[in-house]
């Protein structure tokens, strides 16, 4: 059965295929896949790689508007035997090729923010603005360990801001050394705590790679050995989490990690309505203007910005809004889940 062939050749042609553009090219690869499943269909009847690949293109088909007929790729030079190994013949440190070779289609992926007051969208979709004042974990599985340390966004105010991040990629020993990242309110790095960009001196140290967006306000941390890609901006005097985490990873975890935000929300104590009252440092009406500008859409992200600009007075809210939303479009799966409304 040559399933594991076509699995490879697929993975190659659509490696550098990302974001909404990627459209023609990749149905083709796609048809390309399906016209090498059907030539192994013979051979590997009863092989579960073969019938997951199948699954897997019919609905990859379906969710990208791939019509069946059309141009397929070329067939590719065979490539050179593999060694006895099979799977080591792939780079380990590369999550996606990796679970793609040994599944017959590619991982799931979720995702989850913290922005703003903060407002935690959860890798559920689910949506909650938090008190949670002091430091909370966002994430505690057995890849990564993310803090939020939150404080008032202004004096005697009920809601919080994020002012400090810390992100702890755990040791892989395949892959990566422990890395630790830091973020604080004017100080958002772009290298590690040891000041290193990268993953260290073990052979997949480039699986994990640092770059900066925008110098001291946006930086991306590219963790591929795990299929996960984590975004950390400020946006005046606030700092913002995203997170596309492959589905295997946000799950792994045990029943002691129980306190996650991006997994549970925040707990119902801490739970604030987002229709403010009593009287905001900004009417209500000035800061939907203000919002409208960058958020056209009215949904739970508009909703957040015009909280956040009333409570805090800081029109530079509109811009976490905004950066938030930006970040989920890139990070999720489904756009269709992109907008929120409750």
């Amino acid at each position: 059965c040559k399933i594991l062939r076509c699995n490879s050749e697929y993975v190659a042609a659509t490696l550098h295929l990302r974001g909404p553009g990627r459209g023609s090219a990749f149905c083709t690869a796609l048809r390309s896949y399906s016209l090498c499943t059907r030539r192994t269909a013979r051979t590997c009847r009863g092989d579960l790689a073969f019938h997951s690949a199948v699954h897997g293109i019919e609905d990859l088909m379906i969710q990208n508007n791939c019509s069946k007929e059309g141009p397929t790729a070329p067939a590719r030079p065979r490539p050179p035997a593999p060694n006895p190994q099979g799977f080591e013949s792939l780079d380990i440190c590369d999550y996606e090729r990796s679970f793609l070779y040994k599944h017959g289609r590619p991982p799931g992926f979720q995702h989850c923010a913290a922005f703003g007051d903060p407002h935690i969208r959860t890798f559920h979709d689910d949506f909650h603005t938090c008190r949670v004042e002091g430091s909370w974990p966002l994430l505690d599985n057995d890849y990564l360990f993310v803090q939020a340390t939150s404080s008032p966004v202004a004096k005697g105010s009920n809601a919080t801001v994020t002012s400090k991040l810390t992100i702890i990629f755990k040791n892989m020993k395949e892959c990566i050394d422990q890395k630790v990242y830091q973020a604080e309110l004017d100080n958002v790095p772009a290298a590690f705590q040891d000041g290193s960009v990268n993953g260290g001196a073990r052979p997949g140290g480039s699986s994990l790679l640092i770059w900066e967006r925008s110098p001291g306000r946006h930086v991306e941390i590219r963790a591929d050995y795990i299929g996960t890609t984590i975004a950390v901006r400020q946006a005046g005097r606030q700092l913002s989490f995203s997170i596309r985490a492959a589905e295997e990873v946000a799950r792994a975890f045990s029943e002691e990690q129980d306190l996650q935000l991006c997994v549970g929300g925040c707990p119902h104590s801490q739970r604030l309505s987002r229709s403010p009252r009593g009287h905001g440092r900004v009417p209500a009406e000035t800061a939907r203007a203000l919002c409208r500008e960058m958020l056209p859409v009215e949904d739970v992200y508009f909703q957040s910005c015009v909280f956040d600009v009333v409570t805090s007075g800081d029109a530079n809210f509109t811009m976490a809004a905004h950066g938030a939303l930006e970040d989920a479009r890139l990070f999720l799966p489904n756009a269709e889940k992109l907008h929120i409304f409750q």
